[in-house]
This record gives structure tokens, sequence and C-alpha cells, in this order.
């Protein structure tokens, strides 16, 4: 019987080991993801800020405060393993740019189908911003985060497709209120569904 656990585990020393993360392994910087073969709902974000690599909790940030009220969760479901899985597109702070931070690597993006086989359990998948939506949803994705998330009903029951909740975003929140309004309160019915379901 394939060990799950053993194959995340094995992957995490991959990632540690590959000579592209070398910077922050240097630095003894680890990946910063959370997740086991048990985990209920994955988050696809984008990468760790600053923040949360510093203190080496994902989501650690304003982001993951608008992210958890959206899906209507506590911390302490949030970092319930057994519940959510956490794993942005890279798994390490890729620096500082001129509007906010870089984007992922995409070099690193592979890992997730490493990963993915070994999550057995899950019951649904919530891709946060474009990067994320871009590689899981492929062909099925639209030509911008704003038509992929008005297409939010037809990328169900298996994603959900959201804007990224980092207070920099504010403009498109306030552009786009249909988000707030109509989308907000699905999710996190959907959400408390999948958590309630004792079955899962």
């Amino acid at each position: 019987m394939e060990n799950f656990d053993d194959n995340l585990e094995k992957i995490k020393n991959m990632i540690i080991n590959d000579p592209i993360n070398e910077a922050y392994t240097s630095k003894n910087i680890m990946p910063l993801y959370s997740v086991n073969k048990n985990s209920k709902i994955l988050i696809v974000g984008q990468a760790p800020g600053i923040k949360a690599q510093n203190s080496k909790i994902t989501w650690n940030d304003k982001s993951g405060d608008t992210l958890r009220q959206w899906l209507g969760v506590s911390k302490d479901e949030f970092y319930n393993t057994n519940l959510f899985g956490l794993i942005p597109m890279d798994f390490y702070y890729p620096g500082k740019g001129k509007l906010g931070d870089l984007p992922p690597r995409k070099e690193f993006f592979h890992y997730h189908d490493l990963i993915l086989p070994n999550l057995v359990k899950v019951k649904l998948i919530i891709l946060v911003g474009f990067y994320a939506q871009k590689y899981y949803l492929k062909d099925l994705v639209q030509n911008n985060l704003t038509n992929t998330v008005k297409m939010f009903d037809s990328y169900l029951p298996k994603y959900i497709v959201i804007p990224h909740p980092s207070p920099l975003n504010f403009r498109w929140l306030n552009k786009n209120p249909w988000f707030s309004n109509d989308i907000v309160p699905k999710i996190s019915l959907i959400v408390r569904s999948i958590l309630n379901n004792k079955k899962n």
C-alpha cells in the first residue's frame, strides 16, 4: 500500500535540495506550505509574502485575514492540515518588484504535479489569483482574472476561482462589487458544507 506521508516528505526534500532554491536553503529558509494526505480543501496561492516567510506561517498577513473572512473559517480551522492544504505556486518569497512582490517562479510549478496525487481526500481546490488559475485550469482559463472569476459557477464543483485577497487589490474589489456581494457568500457555504461533512 502506497504511503502518501512518505511521498510528501520525499517531495519536500526534493524541493529543499533543488538547485533553484540554493539561495534560500543556504540561509536555512525552508519551503513554506502545509498539507497532508487528509486535507479536504486545497488552497493554491501565488507565493508567500515576506511577513509569512519570516514567521514561517503561510498566509500570516492581512491577505490571510481577508481570505479566511471570505471562506468563513477560523484560524484554527484554516491551519488544521486535516481540513486545509495550503500550497502556493512558489513555496518561497520571490522578492520585491516595482509594483509589489515579484511573481512566482514558473520553473517551480511542476512540484504541484508531484504533490497533488498524494492528496487523496481533497474535495475542492481554491485557486487564488491568475497564476494558479492559469496553471490548474489550462485551456479553461479565460483571458484575464476578472473574466475567469465571472465564470465562477462553471468551474464548480472541483474548483473555486478567486482574486488575490491582498490589500493591494482593493481597486479590483471596488471595481467589481459583484464578487463580494454574490460570490463570497457562495464560497463560505461551499466550504462549510465540505468541512461539516463527516463522511469526507
